[in-house]
């Protein structure tokens, strides 16, 4: 495992060391006063940092292995849960082999939440939890790469520019994520490069290209690569997105600009809006292994999409954006499972989430729910 020193999540042996770093780290300290100060003015957070980081110590007391840091991390986990959704549902676990591990590639909604919902799922039916790809555009702070890895994320390196840098980082990737099925980890990782953030879920061919690598160099077929891989499409449906309205946004600078600039810390922020922001009912879907006989990226690609479309579970929220999107106002099918009193509530709700977008960027606010109904169909 040396060859993966610099990518691969911390070991047992080494969370003691990262944890008194982390636990003396300034902007790890101020970041999470911001958090659960957030009345206090910035000038003065600086003075929190004691009391922060008696309070860091006190939840992370014991802490020397990564189950137990996982264990510490799972009230708070659940805690999120509790004042940010309805309620989180799941199906299809049955498509898991207990004594198969599988690579569990996922559509791509939110920076951190995705992985920890799939792990929160294993986690509630006493599943071993997975070890998560993580692109390294998000771990520009050394602190947030420390709490990354030492919670199972593997880093993937995105921002090499030099063709020769970027073949050898993958082939390592590639490697890295068969040994670790090969070893009996299940791996979470996106079906895509950055989250899909118009609503329409499809999976890149690079990823499978990517994913072969290892096994071409070994000298193994492309269909031998996917039954060694075991991989299994997953499906993440959440009512309300909490970034809705900054994706609409980029969005629409993306088409109007050409180009869209990125503020200071803007992914940090939309990791903590993504946690902090309230989701409605949440529902992860596991759909069934590849056919192992499927033998060129695209067949693969295909079959993946076309579980992820059908897995996703259609929610209100998608349906009413469909149907202003398309201004149709008749008594559509999915309206009948709703008394006239929770269909009111429901629209009002989706509809003052649109108001608050800015009025030019509103039709991919639509376009953010809306799609997953097209793409069923």
């Amino acid at each position: 495992m040396g060859q993966f020193k610099d990518i691969r999540p911390y070991r047992d042996d080494e969370v003691e060391e990262v944890v008194n770093r982390l636990l003396g780290n300034p902007q790890l300290l101020d970041a999470l006063g911001h958090i659960r100060h957030r009345g206090v003015p910035s000038c003065l957070r600086g003075l929190l940092r004691p009391f922060v980081g008696m309070y860091l110590r006190r939840q992370l007391k014991g802490v020397n292995d990564v189950r137990s840091l996982q264990m510490c991390i799972a009230p708070m986990l659940e805690m999120v849960i509790a004042k940010t959704t309805d309620n989180v549902t799941w199906s299809g676990l049955e498509n898991l082999s207990s004594d198969k591990p599988c690579l569990l590639l996922s559509n791509h909604r939110d920076i951190v939440m995705d992985p920890a919902l799939v792990n929160y799922v294993f986690y509630r039916q006493g599943l071993d939890t997975t070890r998560n790809a993580i692109g390294d555009n998000l771990l520009g702070r050394p602190y947030v790469a420390d709490l990354m890895r030492l919670n199972k994320s593997f880093i993937v390196h995105r921002s090499l520019t030099g063709r020769k840098e970027k073949l050898i980082a993958f082939q390592r990737l590639s490697a890295y994520i068969t040994d670790s099925i090969t070893n009996g980890h299940n791996v979470w990782m996106a079906h895509r490069e950055g989250r899909a953030k118009d609503g329409d879920d499809r999976t890149d061919p690079a990823i499978l290209k990517m994913l072969f690598m290892s096994h071409k160099k070994e000298g193994r077929s492309f269909s031998e690569m996917v039954e060694m891989l075991n991989i299994i499409p997953v499906s993440i449906s959440y009512e309300y997105d909490p970034c809705d309205a900054r994706k609409a946004e980029e969005l629409f600078q993306r088409q109007d600009n050409g180009d869209y600039d990125k503020e200071e810390d803007e992914d940090l922020r939309s990791i903590i809006r993504g946690i902090e922001g309230w989701k409605g009912r949440v529902h992860v879907s596991f759909g069934k292994p590849v056919d192992s006989s499927l033998d060129t990226p695209q067949a693969v690609v295909e079959n993946i999409d076309q579980q992820m479309h059908q897995l996703y579970k259609l929610w209100p929220s998608n349906w009413l954006a469909r149907d202003i999107a398309m201004k149709q106002d008749n008594m559509d099918q999915w309206k009948k499972n709703f008394s006239s009193e929770d269909l009111g509530a429901l629209e009002s709700t989706f509809k003052e989430r649109l108001e608050s977008c800015a009025g030019n960027a509103r039709d991919w606010f639509l376009k953010i729910y809306a799609n997953p109904v097209f793409n069923r169909n």
